[in-house]
């Protein structure tokens, strides 16, 4: 999609995302019908609620009105969806990254939204297909310059991860030579590259733009090449009866395909003040 196109959705998002989650639940949602006893579908049918794990500050993923208490963000907008399809409540449980694992083995939430299905994490969550893919960029300090993963593979290169992420993965995958320095969260990642303690941070595209924007004292916003990317998934518990994964997977199919969730995701990209020509054209969801 070129710029033109991508900026065109932008402003055809903030009509259609309401408009046609709205008018698909309804058919959709009396075609639902409860199965055996003890599966996933049937605990939600019956309680008539969706738990979807929700994480503070977490933008535009997920974002709360500190004075109202009201959700936001692309992953509510796609939870919405969702139940409204089943013709349940949606009901919002704060949590962080590392705990939705845990809060679903707990049998705490049903879905929890933006996590990348890795083989480890498979082990104890089952994933949907993937809603998006995200595209891995590179926030820098001041004066530091690089086009590709190659520039950045060097001992002499100090590359700032968050330990056990996904961010980490990619770091050691691609930049095995540099000096990879691993910290407990990834706002010390950041603040370290900020301070010059880094040359420079390795995240997805849509944190390295929102931290761009909230630290003026970051450098460069960098697109590595060759781009490399990762599925971005819904988790939930396991079940024997794979209905509702199923039913999840074929949701992400359909409204990826019908572009859906690349309009969720540009209109609140726009929220955040990150405007579709600050996106490289060449970045696909």
């Amino acid at each position: 999609m070129n710029r033109r196109n991508f900026a065109k959705s932008a402003l055809l998002s903030g009509v259609a995302v309401g408009a046609a989650a709205a008018l698909a639940a309804p058919a959709a949602a009396q075609e639902v019908t409860a199965p055996a006893a003890g599966s996933n579908l049937d605990r939600i049918l019956s309680s008539k609620k969706l738990r979807v794990a929700a994480i503070v500050g977490e933008e535009p993923y997920f974002s709360k009105n500190i004075v109202s208490g009201e959700w936001s963000g692309f992953c509510v907008d796609m939870a919405r969806s969702i139940a409204a399809e089943l013709n349940v409540e949606l009901e919002i449980v704060e949590s962080t990254w590392g705990n939705s694992v845990l809060d679903l083995q707990a049998n705490k939430i049903d879905l929890s939204f933006g996590l990348n299905p890795t083989p480890k994490r498979s082990l104890v969550v089952d994933f949907s297909d993937p809603l998006f893919y995200n595209t891995f960029s590179v926030v820098a300090k001041n004066g530091f310059t690089a086009t590709s993963w190659e520039d950045l593979n060097k001992p002499e290169v100090t590359v700032a991860v968050d330990i056990g992420s996904t961010h980490e993965l990619i770091a050691r995958r691609y930049t095995p030579k540099a000096n990879i320095t691993g910290f407990k969260t990834r706002d010390e990642a950041i603040l370290a590259v900020a301070a010059g303690r880094a040359d420079c941070f390795v995240c997805t595209i849509f944190l390295g733009l929102t931290s761009k924007q909230k630290n003026p004292q970051l450098g460069n916003f960098i697109m590595p090449t060759p781009f490399v990317q990762s599925a971005v998934s819904a988790a939930m518990q396991y079940d024997t009866d794979r209905r509702f994964r199923d039913f999840v997977s074929v949701w992400c199919n359909f409204n990826r395909g019908n572009g859906q969730i690349r309009e969720w995701i540009v209109a609140n990209l726009s929220k955040v003040n990150i405007q579709p020509e600050d996106v490289p054209a060449e970045v696909t969801f």
